[in-house]
């Protein structure tokens, strides 16, 4: 038997947020979303019927005409389309006014979706997509990374979560809804964009070439350093992502897994039934799964159960990595594996994301996506804004944090700069002996040039785009083998019984 090719890793896709709000920079609409659906008014929650609570809002909910004000919509409409200098389209201001409508009640993850943002996010449902690949949502009128999806050109441009996009190609998005700044940023496969970034105090430019980003929300494989230690990576909340959970512990048991890892770091989250089917794979019947708290309710309970949710069950022992990447579903699998099934969470505190959000179709060519409940851990805490924090905190390397490189920079000797730090910083991380101190004096220089000769690359002692992009990739393998919280992870499940 190969066994090399037994504990290869199965290529990698995207963390795909499928059908819920974590923002694809390609085809999504908002970031890191539990996400429920609608239909006929009526809102489906984990199978929960609430047509009686749906009813009994609705009576007190007072027609438009009967609110004070309201005569000034018709009146706005008439004046704009008969007194304003340009033409205008009728359909576009009813829009205009839906949209505004949903804006003020300043909820990020609530949203009028026209034709073209709804057509976006179905593409997503059953198709790869292209674009940069990483999840945003609308904070404080500013555009901000939620998450990168692992692989996708965002990731490997160096793209981290709480980065805030201040303009796409030279557009400021500043104010822009999630979706507005989607349409800015995505574009066809092998066409380029770039943003302007902030990071804390740093400001600097990044140029991403699109690509296609398939659908794949899990992968997983053999640990290097403990052969009975399976790794499994949850990307997303998608629909097939239980059933490739079961195929990739089925497989790793048939390889001689013993123990897992469940890696959710950076996973924004996706579809509420599939983490409710991934949490009741570590419980038994009657463990609380979650709780829901919907307008002027009181908290309904969800609890395991195999008839419903599926009959898989993981009973070896498990470690579960979070991160500040994982919000939402990821969170509530968090809240279960700490809450009920007693797994050790090792990583940062995660996002902190608790509301809920169902689709609400207008017509043929709208949706309204709405914010209808808020949801708790098993133990009832609300984590929204706070996020979950681990039972071992451990953080990435410094130069984790390093994976970008500012195209804009001038580096040459005699340059200052903060991009200059970065890219000694980088250097350093990666075995150059170098001071980091954001001047590129001769050291600097001289370093470069080795790191050129070293890759095969002209040595120009200057950071062009091919000193670029291997500098950037050499870090990402010097980080990939320093994982402090997967090392930590093993080490737990190293201690643990089987």
């Amino acid at each position: 038997m190969n066994t090399n090719k037994n504990n290869k890793r199965r290529k990698v896709g995207i963390k795909l947020p499928v059908y819920l709000l974590s923002l694809v920079l390609v085809a999504v609409i908002s970031a890191g979303v539990t996400f429920i659906f609608a239909k006929s008014n009526q809102v489906n929650l984990a199978s929960r019927d609430t047509s009686n609570s749906q009813s009994e809002s609705s009576q007190t909910i007072k027609d438009i005409h009967d609110v004070p004000g309201s005569q000034n919509i018709q009146a706005v409409y008439e004046i704009i389309l008969s007194n304003y200098i340009e033409d205008i389209n009728e359909e576009d201001l009813l829009e205009g006014a839906l949209a505004g409508m949903v804006n003020a009640i300043e909820d990020p993850y609530s949203q009028y979706l026209n034709i073209e943002e709804t057509e976006t996010m179905d593409e997503t449902i059953s198709s790869s997509f292209e674009g940069i690949g990483a999840e945003i949502m609308s904070i404080n009128d500013q555009i901000v990374i939620v998450s990168p999806i692992k692989g996708a050109p965002a990731d490997k441009a160096g793209l981290l979560p709480n980065d805030i996009v201040l303009s796409a190609d030279g557009t400021s998005l500043s104010g822009m809804t999630a979706s507005e700044a989607v349409n800015l940023i995505r574009g066809e496969r092998g066409t380029k964009v770039s943003l302007e970034i902030q990071r804390g105090t740093q400001i600097f430019t990044v140029d991403i070439v699109r690509d296609t980003i398939p659908i794949e929300t899990v992968a997983y494989e053999l640990s290097k350093e403990n052969p009975e230690i399976g790794v499994i990576s949850v990307f997303s909340f998608a629909r097939p992502t239980y059933d490739e959970i079961v195929t990739g512990v089925e497989a790793l048991r048939e390889q001689g897994a013993k123990k897992f890892v469940f890696d959710f770091r950076q996973n924004p989250g996706g579809l509420l039934d599939q983490a409710l089917k991934i949490g009741n794979m570590f419980v038994e019947d009657d463990a609380i799964l979650m709780q829901t708290e919907e307008k002027n309710g009181n908290p309904y309970t969800i609890k395991a159960n195999d008839q419903e949710y599926g009959e898989f069950q993981i009973d070896e022992p498990v470690v579960m990595l979070i991160d500040e990447g994982s919000a939402s579903a990821s969170e509530i699998v968090a809240g279960i594996m700490k809450e009920e099934a007693e797994v050790p969470l090792v990583g940062m505190t995660t996002f902190g994301k608790g509301t809920v959000q169902s689709i609400y179709p207008l017509t043929e060519d709208s949706e309204l996506k709405l914010t209808v409940a808020k949801w708790l851990t098993p133990a009832g805490n609300w984590i929204h804004g706070e996020g979950i924090a681990p039972d071992h905190e451990v953080e990435l390397p410094s130069y984790a944090f390093l994976t970008i490189i500012d195209s804009t920079a001038t580096y040459e000797v005699g340059s200052v700069s903060e991009a200059v730090k970065n890219v000694e910083e980088m250097l350093s991380a990666v075995g150059y002996s170098l001071v980091a101190d954001g001047y590129y004096d001769y050291d600097t220089e001289e370093a470069v040039k080795q790191f050129q000769q070293d890759n095969g690359l002209s040595q120009t002692g200057e950071i062009d785009d091919q000193t670029s992009v291997g500098l950037v990739e050499e870090l990402r393998e010097v980080i990939a083998e320093n994982d402090t919280q997967l090392d930590k992870a093993l080490e737990l499940l190293g201690n643990m019984s089987e």
